[in-house]
Parts: structure tokens; C-alpha cells; sequence
């Protein structure tokens, strides 16, 4: 399945986004309509094999039309060991779910996760303690998010 070309051709609806990792692979939901995504889970990705049912799952309940995937780069934007990894993952994604796979930059999204879960506990509005899958959750949201904002432009 070919990437769109443009925001026009971006199927409208929900969109699964993640944030890919090395241990815990975090999944988000979002809506184009709206450009806001909402944390769902974290799916453990163990010696290089996600756990596929999770994201199944998510797949299943959510009838997404399409997945956006962090793209892990270096601070100053160059490609790493773990940015080909995610690329392998976006690979089997596109050939288990037959859905289009976009990439989004997630440069400090798991930073900006982290503060935003901090701010929130500092102010009251939230009292459970950040949890790593916290964090995995919130950043696969604002990759997502940023993805829809960048797709406007």
C-alpha cells in the first residue's frame, strides 16, 4: 500500500499511533476530524518481538484507517541503529494490518511526555505515580498529534 501524497489523501477517520521501542512500544488513538489523540496501552516488545495481540487488539477495537510510528533519530536529526529497527516494525505492521504506515519525528516526545505527566501530578490533577508505560502511552499520543498538526500545514 503507497503512502499518500498528500493531506488530501490521508484517509479520514481514526489513527493508531506509536511509539516505538526496544522493551515497551506505546499505543495511542486519534482522530483526524479532531487532531487530538488520547493514550491507550503499552505493548512489550521482547527480544525484538512485539507482542502482537496487544496491537491486535487495539487494531480490532479501534478499526483504524491507518498507523503513524515515531521515527527515532538522533538529536540532530540522523538516522540510528534503532531508527532501522522501527523501520523493520513499520514493515511487518504494513504487511499484517494492510493499513498505511506514516512516520512522524518523535525527537523528545518521550521528554515531553515525562514533563507533562509531571506537571500534572504537581498541580493535583494527577495523584498516581508516572509509570515508564505512562510515559510510553503519552508519547505515542503527541506523536500522533504532531503528525496531525504537521499534515494542516
Amino acid at each position: 500500500m503507497p503512502e499518500p501524497e498528500s493531506w488530501d489523501d490521508i484517509p479520514a477517520g481514526v489513527w493508531v499511533g506509536i511509539d516505538f521501542g526496544l522493551k515497551r512500544i506505546g499505543l495511542a488513538k486519534g482522530s483526524t476530524q479532531l487532531g487530538s489523540a488520547d493514550p491507550l496501552c503499552v505493548m512489550r516488545n521482547i527480544n525484538g518481538t512485539p507482542e502482537w495481540e496487544t496491537l491486535d487488539s487495539v487494531i480490532t477495537q479501534w478499526q483504524p484507517v491507518g498507523l503513524v510510528i515515531g521515527l527515532p533519530l538522533t538529536a540532530d536529526g540522523k538516522v540510528q541503529e534503532i531508527t532501522h529497527v522501527a523501520r523493520g516494525f513499520g514493515k511487518r505492521c504494513l504487511k499484517r494490518y494492510q493499513l498505511p504506515v506514516m512516520w512522524m519525528d518523535e525527537r523528545y516526545s518521550s521528554m515531553q511526555a515525562s514533563e507533562t505527566l509531571a506537571q500534572l501530578r504537581h498541580s493535583g490533577q494527577r495523584r498516581k505515580r508516572t509509570r515508564k508505560e505512562d510515559v510510553d502511552t503519552l508519547a505515542a499520543a503527541l506523536i500522533l498529534e504532531r503528525w496531525f498538526a504537521s499534515q494542516h500545514k
